[in-house]
């Protein structure tokens, strides 16, 4: 650890204990010398001043909280003498220049994508199952178990098979204990071209507001015509509000010109329950054998669509993971790709900078409304932004939401903003887009590929397994000792910034480059080996 303490902004009056802090351990830092009032671990932030009650807390070089008593120099930032604040934010037209980093070692550069008839490019082959309504997920949970074996999709073997051991101990009575763990058997995969067989199981389709089915059916649309899915499956009961005519009106309307492989199955109107899975499984089959035929092609970094997101934030997420996932966001900006921020609500605190960057006053007035009406609805029912940190973000550092938010916008680096997207709206122009989700880890990710995210790159320092079923999700560890524990769902260590021993810049090129292995098929990220397909649609009503 080259540093012991950090300070963010030059505005900041807190600075960040980058590793663990003891009380009565003098600090000094840029000619000052700080006496520790208590200790302060790792991640936590304490005082520069002596702090009166009312005082604003700078962090990030913005408004993040105000004292609520008297506290001496060098105590801990805590939930009991820092409460949330932010500054008020309005349109003001401005005139943001933004910097572009320098992107000639990647003018050229190219990933091995699946090419769609309608322009863009995949970084995966999935064929989908679509249920209309939740009477229909059992009969997918079958399929899944009948094609997942079978053509080698499935990742549960080693526990099956430790399982078994298990049982075949206790009745031979031998101990339980002395059962040693059974390595994952190997797979062979039929068809090479198709990356996985997808499920989207969900809880609506029926019984909710019509408008809870109205949004499901235009989510459902968006991941049929996801580029990274190749055929559809579409499971309907029959009766339920979410109508297969309704679901194909939203996607025609989604996509003109839709001609990939479609397959519809109402059980209503099935012979039997066990007709209608064994149809749906051998028609499925067919077009899994024609989507086999399409093979990976050469296509500009332009074409990549990523999403940004965190989740199980620590107090380092927005000094190492952020920053550098952001400044891998800029150079896809800078080579024509498009990137999506989204979780409206980890946005409170940093309002104004994202306004301040809109290129159009529309989209900076969409964003203001969008923000506007979700924090409402959340304060008609007892709650608000200023609630979002969970009890795992607070005990890592992060205070007040607009300390989390203020470093979560961080992900999206520098770039201007090119437009403003609804739930389910799909991104079209080349750079940086807000999308409108909670902050909930996969109502998020699903609303991102919803909006056409190609990959998601997803920063953790607490460790979370969320992936996404028809987008590649890329775990990036905020601290070396997560992602040392928990190597099994942690793809990049981006640590190495908090040690001293890489730049932001440095780690973001390195991201690039893996987020490029991805997307041609090189490098499988642990979310996609562990199928770890995580989907919740937003019913519009109160999630943070």
């Amino acid at each position: 650890m080259k540093h012991k303490v950090l300070k963010i902004n030059k505005k900041d009056n807190v600075l960040v204990a980058l590793s663990d802090l003891a009380a009565g351990e003098l600090i000094e830092f840029e000619g000052v010398t700080y006496k520790l009032q208590e200790n302060i671990p790792a991640k936590h932030k304490f005082f520069m001043h002596n702090m009166q009650q009312g005082d604003e807390v700078l962090m990030y070089g913005v408004l993040v909280g105000k004292t609520q008593y008297e506290v001496p120099q060098g105590s801990r930032m805590t939930t009991d003498n820092t409460k949330h604040a932010t500054e008020p934010y309005i349109y003001r037209k401005t005139n943001y220049q933004w910097h572009q980093p320098n992107i000639d070692k990647y003018a050229n550069r190219t990933f091995q994508g699946y090419h769609r008839s309608n322009g863009t490019v995949g970084t995966a082959n999935y064929w989908l199952f679509v249920p209309t309504v939740f009477c229909e997920n059992r009969n997918l949970d079958m399929i899944r178990e009948a094609l997942h074996n079978e053509l080698g999709y499935a990742v549960g073997g080693k526990y099956k098979n430790y399982a078994h051991d298990l049982i075949s101990a206790y009745q031979n009575g031998e101990d339980l204990d002395a059962v040693l763990s059974v390595p994952n058997p190997q797979q062979r995969r039929l068809f090479k071209n198709v990356d996985g067989i997808k499920f989207l199981n969900h809880n609506g389709g029926c019984g909710g507001t019509r408008q809870d089915s109205h949004t499901l059916s235009q989510l459902l649309a968006a991941y049929a015509d996801h580029p990274n899915v190749a055929g559809v499956t579409v499971l309907s009961l029959g009766c339920q509000h979410l109508q297969v005519n309704d679901f194909k009106s939203d996607l025609l309307q989604r996509n003109p010109s839709f001609d990939k492989p479609l397959l519809v199955f109402e059980q209503q109107k099935a012979q039997s329950e066990e007709e209608l899975i064994k149809d749906a499984i051998k028609q499925t089959l067919k077009g899994l054998i024609q989507i086999n035929e399409i093979e990976r092609k050469p296509a500009p970094l332009s074409q990549l669509c990523v999403g940004v997101k965190c989740g199980g934030s620590d107090g380092f997420s927005g000094i190492s993971a952020n920053p550098a996932v952001g400044h891998c966001a800029d150079l896809l900006v800078a080579l024509g790709a498009k990137v999506l921020l989204a979780e409206f609500p980890e946005l409170c605190g940093a309002e104004q900078e994202m306004i301040d960057r809109c290129e159009t006053e529309e989209s900076a007035r969409k964003f203001m409304r969008l923000m506007s009406e979700y924090d409402e609805l959340a304060h008609q029912v007892g709650s608000g932004f200023y609630m979002n940190p969970s009890p795992g973000n607070i005990k890592d550092g992060l205070i007040t939401d607009a300390i989390k938010s203020v470093g979560a916008a961080r992900k999206a680096g520098s770039a201007s903003i090119v437009d403003v997207l609804d739930y389910t709206e799909p991104a079209t122009k080349p750079g940086l887009s807000l999308v409108c989700t909670p902050g909930n880890d996969v109502e998020a990710t699903t609303g991102k590929a919803a909006a056409g995210a190609t990959l998601i790159l997803f920063t953790t320092g607490l460790g979370t397994p969320t992936g996404n079923p028809v987008c590649p999700t890329i775990k990036v560890a905020t601290n070396s000792g997560l992602a040392k524990r928990m190597g099994d769902i942690i793809d990049i260590d981006a640590g190495p910034i908090i040690t001293g021993d890489k730049s932001i810049a440095e780690m973001g090129e390195d991201i690039l480059e893996y987020c490029i292995k991805v997307a041609s098929g090189q490098e499988i990220p642990k979310a996609v080996q562990l199928n770890q397909d995580d989907f919740i649609p937003w019913k519009r009503g109160v999630s943070l």
